[in-house]
Formats: structure tokens, sequence, C-alpha cells
């Protein structure tokens, strides 16, 4: 059965219909409410409804039993998991994914996969960090629904300033991405402002999708949804260690992680890859590194 659905969802045009053809915004406000019911037997049956779908691995959460398929997508995991790479001239990956599109910044424009190009300042929305990240390095880390949805911090770091900017929630699977242009800067989004501590900026962006009810950030007590209201920038000064968690998605989505032009991809980077948080993504170059300026995106 597992194999006969994914042999259909595989088929592009049926993919793309029916999970972007769909009223998507009140879908993912249901699906925020759905899941959160604690009957045992909805519980139940939604669980082994994803696991049919999917690839679910629950081996390594933190515990057995979930009060809901929410408690169940948004699970911790068991001590030492995933410990960050000590290395301190190493950015790790802040979850586990997919790697999508990487690569250097082409002045201000990165790549959402090959041939399809989208600007810094339509993704952040603010000139003075375009200018952080001008001929800096990108890459897309996709969360299918499976796996592990909390995310970390990359390296130790100083968080100043988050935005959230309201937009749609299109499917961020490499189909919708091959259809829709610009389609990260159309989702909402959260911008995470943060600079380490020799000074180089570092920008996660969590990109969210169809389903996914919420973004939910630790370190300032907010959980960034449809529903958010009034000011939707919120200075902070929080300091965070290399692998402490910063929040979740309540799905699968997308963070494009953004760093200065000082880092470079590390070997284990490659296309359509799976990483997990945790584990080296880029690092600080040494003087006289070359670098491998041809943008690498998935095809």
């Amino acid at each position: 059965m597992r194999e006969l659905i994914s042999d259909l969802t595989q088929q592009e045009d049926l993919n793309f219909l029916l999970t972007n053809r769909i009223p998507r915004a009140a879908l993912t406000r249901f699906m925020g409410w759905f899941s959160k019911i604690e009957q045992p037997l909805i519980r139940d049956l939604s669980i082994a409804c994803w696991r049919l779908f999917s690839d679910l691995d629950l081996s390594e959460a933190h515990k057995t039993s979930f009060k809901s398929l929410h408690d169940c997508f948004t699970r911790g995991l068991l001590p030492g998991s995933r410990l960050p790479d000590p290395d301190p001239a190493i950015v790790v990956s802040p979850c586990d994914a997919i790697v999508g599109a990487f690569g250097k910044v082409a002045d201000t424009e990165l790549l959402q996969i090959k041939g399809a190009p989208y600007s810094l300042l339509d993704l952040l929305g603010d000139p003075a960090l375009v200018e952080a990240h001008r001929n800096g390095r990108f890459i897309t880390l996709r969360l299918t629904s499976s796996m592990y949805h909390r995310f970390h911090a990359p390296h130790d770091c100083r968080i100043d300033r988050v935005t959230f900017i309201h937009g749609d929630v299109w499917n961020v699977n490499p189909i919708a991405l091959k259809r829709v242009e610009r389609l990260f800067c159309k989702n909402e989004r959260a911008v995470i402002q943060a600079r380490l501590k020799t000074g180089e900026a570092l920008t996660l962006v969590p990109v969210a999708a169809i389903l996914v009810a919420s973004i939910r950030l630790h370190f300032i007590d907010a959980t960034l949804n449809a529903r958010t209201r009034g000011l939707a920038a919120f200075p902070c000064d929080a300091s965070v260690r290399k692998g402490e968690e910063l929040g979740w998605f309540e799905h699968g989505s997308t963070i494009i992680v953004l760093a200065s032009d000082e880092f470079e991809f590390c070997d284990n980077v490659a296309e359509s890859v799976r990483i997990k948080a945790g584990q080296p993504l880029m690092r600080k170059a040494e003087a006289g590194d070359p670098w491998e300026t041809t943008t690498r995106t998935v095809s």
C-alpha cells in the first residue's frame, strides 16, 4: 500500500494538485486544531495514517507514547541524539533535513532550484540584512513530514531580532519549487538575525508550508502563525550555544541558512543528501583557502 501511495504522489501533476490546488490556509488552520485533539482513538488512527504515508521512525523519540498527533510531530529525542560538532570553526546544521539548493549568493541573488532565482531582499525584507549577506553563502534545508521537527542553534551566537513575515502556505517540496516562482518569498516565514562572537552574520529563515500550523521560538517565548497580530518584529538579546534548541515546526518545512562570505561548505554537504542536526554544514575559511564559486542546486 505504501508503495502504491508513493507511486501516485511521485506523479508531479497529481502531487501538485493534491498539495497546492486546495484551500491551503483553511486546511492548515484545520490541521493546527485537529493535531492537538487528545482523544486516544483519533490520536492512534492519525499516527497510523501518518506512518502509512511516510517513513516515520520514532525509535529516537524520548518517549514512547504521545498525547496527540501534535505531540508526536513536535517530539523531542533521547539525550545525546543530536550532539553538535565541537569544532569552533564549524557551523552545524540546525535541523534534520534534505539538502536542497546551496552555494554562493550571486551579489544578492540565490536559487530555490536550478534556473529559479529569487532575491535576498524579497526573502528578508531588510536592506541592511541583505548587505550583511551580499556575496555570502546560502543553503536550503528541507524537512519532510516524518523528520524530527525541532531546530537548534548552528553555532554559539547572539540573536538580535526576529521578524515574522505573513504570507501563503505553499508546499515546499521539489515539485512545487519547480512550479511556483519565488516560493520562499511568498510563504510565511521568520527571519532570525544572529551574529557569531567573532562578528560574522548568521541568519536562519524558517519557512512555513501547508499543514504547518505554527513556528514556535523559545527565546522570544512566542508561537508565530497566521494569527500573529500587531508588531511582527521582535527585538531580542538572546545568547545561545551551539546545539541549543531554538524551537520547532508543527510539520515539515524548510530552513534557509545564510552566512557571510568568510564561510565555505563542508565536504559532507551535497545535493539531495540527508543531514542531521549537529552535523557539519559550513566552516570558516582559512586565509588563502580557495572558494568554489559555482552555485549548486538540486536538479
